[in-house]
Parts: structure tokens; sequence; C-alpha cells
């Protein structure tokens, strides 16, 4: 790859997702998926929300736009696209969807979808107030650089589980979201 090849290439040109699919993979009946929105700006940054601080689950916690499996949610990514409409605006005809990366399981029993998808550079969005209170980018690089996070074990149900934490600015990035990074850096390959 040249040093010269725009960041957001080189980045699509390292990632390893699962294609698109139609089906989900088989997943419990409790689905739900996320948008992961890559803003293709000459220095790609990562979309990010911090959840309204009056929900009753996750107040105030950064997250990814997404949520629950609506009954006429086909696919994941038909989730994930309408929540981020949803949430910050984002319309569906907006977004190109490059993957998925494997699904994780919430603290709460939810099969996650993480689904990956590029926004152009102009794109507008507005958070919801009832469901965001604020939406921020964080570079990508800056993201996906995996030294950022730092693993904390915590004993659930008598089992050991990692979380993995993380600042940026003033948001506190952690579990799930920060989970979800960690997956989007280990699916890309590092250029030798």
């Amino acid at each position: 790859m040249s040093p010269s090849q725009p960041a957001l290439e080189r980045f699509l040109s390292r990632f390893l997702l699962q294609p698109p699919s139609g089906n989900g993979g088989g997943l419990p009946q409790r689905q739900a998926a996320v948008l992961v929105p890559i803003v293709a700006r000459p220095t790609p940054t990562l979309l990010l929300t911090r959840r309204a601080g009056t929900l009753r689950k996750h107040a105030g916690q950064v997250a990814f736009p997404g949520g629950v499996k609506d009954d006429n949610d086909i696919f994941p990514i038909a989730t994930a696209l309408r929540e981020a409409q949803e949430e910050v605006a984002i319309p569906p005809d907006a977004v190109n969807v490059i993957g998925i990366l494997p699904p994780v399981t919430s603290s709460t029993g939810f099969q996650v979808t993480p689904v990956v998808g590029i926004l152009p550079a102009g794109i507008r969005w507005q958070a919801n107030p009832a469901e965001v209170e604020s939406v921020f980018e964080m570079p990508l690089e800056e993201a996906l650089r995996l030294s950022r996070y730092s693993p904390l074990d915590i004993q659930r149900a008598g089992h050991l589980h990692r979380v993995w934490l993380s600042w940026f600015d003033d948001y506190f990035i952690w579990g799930m979201t920060a989970n979800i990074i960690r997956q989007l850096s280990l699916q890309t390959s590092i250029p030798r």
C-alpha cells in the first residue's frame, strides 16, 4: 500500500468482514443490531453517541446507534439502519454497508450484530433528544489503536468477564461499545 493512498481506502483494503448477508446467522430470539458508522472524511472518523440520561437502560453511556429488532426487520442490517435513522436521523440510503462483525452478547441477554457502514463526509445528523444526548466523532485511526483500551475483569453470575475501558476527550467508552471497536480493529489485517 502506498502511504499516499487515502486513509479510508487503506482501511477498507485491510478490513476483513463478513459480507452483508440476509439471515443474520440463526441468532436467538432476542436480537438487536447497531450501526458502526465510519464517516468518509479525508481523515476517517467513527461516529458515536452518548445515550440520553433519562433512558431506563444504559443511560448516559457511549454507544453506536442501534437497538432491538422489530418484527418488520427482516435482517440485522435493516434493524441497524432503522435505528440509526430513529436515533440520529441518518437516512438508510446514505449508508454504504460494507459488512457485519460477529454478533456479541449484551449483559441484558441480547445477541447484537454490529453492522459496519460508510457515511459520506457531508452527511448531517440530528440527535433524537428522547434517545441521544450527544453525537461525536472519533478519529478512526485513534479508535482502532488497541493500546488505548484497558481490560477490567469482573465476576458476574459466577463467571469471569472481561470488560474493556477507554476515554476519548470527555467520553468514557466501555463495555459492549469498546468491545465492538476492538473487534473492528482486530478484523483489520496489519499491512507488512
